[in-house]
Protein backbone atom coordinates (compact mmCIF):
# COMPACT_ATOMS: atom_id res chain seq x y z
CA UNK A 1 0.00 0.00 0.00
CA UNK A 2 3.04 2.25 0.87
CA UNK A 3 4.57 1.97 -2.92
CA UNK A 4 1.01 2.39 -4.46
CA UNK A 5 0.91 5.62 -2.38
CA UNK A 6 4.01 6.71 -3.10
CA UNK A 7 3.16 6.31 -6.69
CA UNK A 8 0.19 8.11 -6.81
CA UNK A 9 2.45 10.99 -5.19
CA UNK A 10 5.17 10.74 -7.11
CA UNK A 11 2.72 11.11 -10.47
CA UNK A 12 1.15 14.29 -9.40
CA UNK A 13 4.28 16.00 -8.48
CA UNK A 14 5.66 14.95 -12.07
CA UNK A 15 2.55 16.37 -13.21
CA UNK A 16 2.85 19.67 -11.63
CA UNK A 17 6.14 19.90 -12.97
CA UNK A 18 8.02 19.82 -9.49
CA UNK A 19 11.22 18.67 -8.58
CA UNK A 20 10.64 16.84 -5.13
CA UNK A 21 14.03 14.97 -3.88
CA UNK A 22 13.22 11.05 -2.57
CA UNK A 23 14.01 12.01 1.40
CA UNK A 24 11.37 14.58 0.86
CA UNK A 25 8.52 12.41 -0.33
CA UNK A 26 9.45 9.73 2.13
CA UNK A 27 8.40 12.93 4.60
CA UNK A 28 5.19 13.85 2.89
CA UNK A 29 3.87 10.08 3.42
CA UNK A 30 4.83 9.80 7.10
CA UNK A 31 2.71 12.90 7.14
CA UNK A 32 -0.08 11.69 5.17
CA UNK A 33 0.47 8.41 7.52
CA UNK A 34 0.09 10.42 10.82
CA UNK A 35 -3.04 12.51 9.04
CA UNK A 36 -4.93 9.25 8.14
CA UNK A 37 -3.88 8.09 12.11
CA UNK A 38 -4.82 10.95 13.90
CA UNK A 39 -7.88 11.41 11.59
CA UNK A 40 -10.14 8.54 12.71
CA UNK A 41 -9.90 9.93 16.86
CA UNK A 42 -9.61 13.84 16.03
CA UNK A 43 -11.46 14.42 12.52
CA UNK A 44 -8.98 16.46 11.14
CA UNK A 45 -10.51 16.42 7.92
CA UNK A 46 -13.75 15.66 6.18
CA UNK A 47 -11.61 13.22 3.45
CA UNK A 48 -11.55 9.72 4.74
CA UNK A 49 -10.27 7.78 2.17
CA UNK A 50 -6.61 7.70 2.76
CA UNK A 51 -5.66 7.70 -1.25
CA UNK A 52 -8.10 10.75 -1.88
CA UNK A 53 -5.73 12.15 0.88
CA UNK A 54 -2.90 12.16 -1.62
CA UNK A 55 -4.46 14.59 -4.05
CA UNK A 56 -7.45 16.50 -2.05
CA UNK A 57 -4.65 17.55 0.35
CA UNK A 58 -0.62 16.85 -0.60
CA UNK A 59 -1.31 17.60 -4.11
CA UNK A 60 -3.52 20.07 -3.56
CA UNK A 61 -1.32 21.85 -1.16
CA UNK A 62 1.77 21.40 -3.40
CA UNK A 63 0.14 23.60 -6.31
CA UNK A 64 0.89 26.70 -4.78
CA UNK A 65 4.57 26.50 -4.55
CA UNK A 66 5.52 28.15 -7.36
CA UNK A 67 3.31 31.36 -6.34
CA UNK A 68 5.75 31.51 -2.81
CA UNK A 69 7.50 34.06 -2.45
CA UNK A 70 10.19 35.76 0.49
CA UNK A 71 11.23 33.26 3.25
CA UNK A 72 8.73 33.64 6.21
CA UNK A 73 5.35 32.77 5.62
CA UNK A 74 2.07 31.63 8.28
CA UNK A 75 -0.58 29.30 7.11
CA UNK A 76 -3.85 30.88 9.08
CA UNK A 77 -6.69 28.55 9.86
CA UNK A 78 -4.14 25.99 9.80
CA UNK A 79 -6.29 22.72 10.39
CA UNK A 80 -4.80 19.59 9.49
CA UNK A 81 -1.79 21.55 8.44
CA UNK A 82 -2.66 22.03 4.69
CA UNK A 83 -0.67 23.60 2.95
CA UNK A 84 1.51 25.05 6.19
CA UNK A 85 2.83 21.07 6.84
CA UNK A 86 3.14 20.45 2.87
CA UNK A 87 5.12 23.74 1.84
CA UNK A 88 7.45 23.46 5.19
CA UNK A 89 8.59 19.79 4.05
CA UNK A 90 9.27 21.09 0.84
CA UNK A 91 10.88 24.00 1.60
CA UNK A 92 13.20 23.56 4.70
CA UNK A 93 14.86 26.71 3.93
CA UNK A 94 11.78 28.86 4.28
CA UNK A 95 10.41 29.54 7.99
CA UNK A 96 6.48 28.23 8.21
CA UNK A 97 4.04 29.28 11.14
CA UNK A 98 0.90 27.40 11.67
CA UNK A 99 -2.15 28.90 13.67
CA UNK A 100 -5.14 27.52 14.36
CA UNK A 101 -7.72 28.09 17.68
CA UNK A 102 -8.59 24.65 17.62
CA UNK A 103 -6.29 22.81 20.54
CA UNK A 104 -7.10 19.30 18.68
CA UNK A 105 -5.31 20.34 15.34
CA UNK A 106 -2.87 22.00 17.16
CA UNK A 107 -2.03 19.07 18.90
CA UNK A 108 -2.06 16.98 15.76
CA UNK A 109 0.43 19.83 14.39
CA UNK A 110 3.29 19.73 17.64
CA UNK A 111 3.07 15.71 16.83
CA UNK A 112 4.15 16.31 13.55
CA UNK A 113 6.30 18.58 14.30
CA UNK A 114 8.29 16.34 16.85
CA UNK A 115 7.65 13.45 14.58
CA UNK A 116 9.09 14.30 11.61
CA UNK A 117 11.82 16.85 12.71
CA UNK A 118 10.58 19.64 10.78
CA UNK A 119 12.18 22.62 12.85
CA UNK A 120 11.14 25.36 9.95
CA UNK A 121 7.60 25.08 11.49
CA UNK A 122 6.65 27.25 14.83
CA UNK A 123 2.98 26.28 15.98
CA UNK A 124 0.48 28.54 17.66
CA UNK A 125 -2.69 27.94 19.08
CA UNK A 126 -4.68 31.38 19.21
CA UNK A 127 -6.62 32.90 17.00
CA UNK A 128 -5.49 34.99 13.98
CA UNK A 129 -6.13 38.47 15.98
CA UNK A 130 -4.92 37.88 19.01
CA UNK A 131 -1.27 36.94 17.12
CA UNK A 132 1.20 40.24 18.23
CA UNK A 133 1.73 42.74 15.57
CA UNK A 134 5.56 42.18 16.13
CA UNK A 135 4.93 38.78 14.16
CA UNK A 136 4.93 39.73 10.43
CA UNK A 137 5.40 37.87 7.19
CA UNK A 138 6.27 37.82 3.19
CA UNK A 139 3.82 35.43 2.79
CA UNK A 140 -0.16 35.18 4.78
CA UNK A 141 -1.56 31.55 3.48
CA UNK A 142 -4.71 30.44 4.12
CA UNK A 143 -7.17 27.50 2.66
CA UNK A 144 -10.85 27.81 3.51
CA UNK A 145 -10.11 30.14 5.58
CA UNK A 146 -13.63 32.88 5.68
CA UNK A 147 -13.52 35.16 3.17
CA UNK A 148 -10.95 37.11 1.56
CA UNK A 149 -12.30 40.23 3.35
CA UNK A 150 -12.45 38.57 6.44
CA UNK A 151 -8.97 37.32 5.65
CA UNK A 152 -7.26 40.56 4.89
CA UNK A 153 -8.93 42.60 8.14
CA UNK A 154 -8.05 39.63 10.62
CA UNK A 155 -4.93 39.29 9.43
CA UNK A 156 -3.36 42.50 7.70
CA UNK A 157 -1.55 43.90 10.45
CA UNK A 158 0.98 40.45 10.16
CA UNK A 159 1.71 41.00 6.31
CA UNK A 160 5.11 42.56 5.92
CA UNK A 161 6.29 45.54 3.36
CA UNK A 162 5.90 44.13 0.40
CA UNK A 163 4.32 40.36 1.38
CA UNK A 164 1.21 38.89 0.16
CA UNK A 165 -1.80 37.38 0.33
CA UNK A 166 -1.97 33.88 -0.64
CA UNK A 167 -5.97 32.37 -0.26
CA UNK A 168 -6.55 29.12 -1.92
CA UNK A 169 -10.31 28.91 -2.89
CA UNK A 170 -12.49 26.68 -4.62
CA UNK A 171 -14.45 27.56 -7.52
CA UNK A 172 -13.75 31.20 -8.67
CA UNK A 173 -15.20 33.59 -5.83
CA UNK A 174 -16.17 36.14 -8.27
CA UNK A 175 -18.81 37.15 -5.21
CA UNK A 176 -15.39 37.38 -2.22
CA UNK A 177 -13.69 38.84 -4.88
CA UNK A 178 -16.41 41.72 -5.81
CA UNK A 179 -16.81 42.62 -1.79
CA UNK A 180 -13.17 42.89 -1.25
CA UNK A 181 -13.00 45.38 -4.02
CA UNK A 182 -15.86 47.44 -2.45
CA UNK A 183 -15.04 46.99 1.27
CA UNK A 184 -11.09 47.03 1.62
CA UNK A 185 -9.64 49.99 -0.57
CA UNK A 186 -5.95 49.38 0.78
CA UNK A 187 -5.85 46.05 -0.77
CA UNK A 188 -5.17 45.54 -4.59
CA UNK A 189 -5.92 41.76 -5.79
CA UNK A 190 -2.64 41.30 -8.15
CA UNK A 191 -3.99 37.76 -9.70
CA UNK A 192 -6.20 34.68 -9.35
CA UNK A 193 -4.77 32.10 -10.61
CA UNK A 194 -6.56 28.42 -11.69
CA UNK A 195 -5.31 25.22 -10.38
CA UNK A 196 -4.97 21.67 -11.73
CA UNK A 197 -4.65 19.52 -8.85
CA UNK A 198 -3.73 16.03 -10.32
CA UNK A 199 -6.13 13.14 -10.04
CA UNK A 200 -9.09 15.99 -8.89
CA UNK A 201 -11.57 17.67 -10.79
CA UNK A 202 -12.68 19.87 -8.49
CA UNK A 203 -12.50 23.59 -9.62
CA UNK A 204 -9.44 24.94 -7.69
CA UNK A 205 -7.98 28.93 -7.47
CA UNK A 206 -4.97 31.08 -5.68
CA UNK A 207 -5.72 34.22 -5.22
CA UNK A 208 -3.34 36.53 -4.57
CA UNK A 209 -3.57 39.81 -2.97
CA UNK A 210 -1.17 42.68 -2.01
CA UNK A 211 -1.11 46.16 0.25
CA UNK A 212 -2.24 48.68 -2.18
CA UNK A 213 0.96 51.46 -2.25
CA UNK A 214 0.11 55.08 -0.60
CA UNK A 215 0.17 57.50 -3.08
Amino acid sequence: METSYRSILEDGINELSLTVPSAKISLLLAYHQLLVKWNKAYNLTAVRNSREMISRHLLDSLTVAPYLHGNRFIDIGAGAGLPGIVLAILFPERQFDLLDSNGKKTRFLFQVKTELGLGNITIHHSRVEQLSEEHTYEGILSRAFASLADMVNCSGQLLADGGQFLAMKGIYPESELKELSELEKNYTVDACHSLQVPSDLSERHLVVISRSKQP
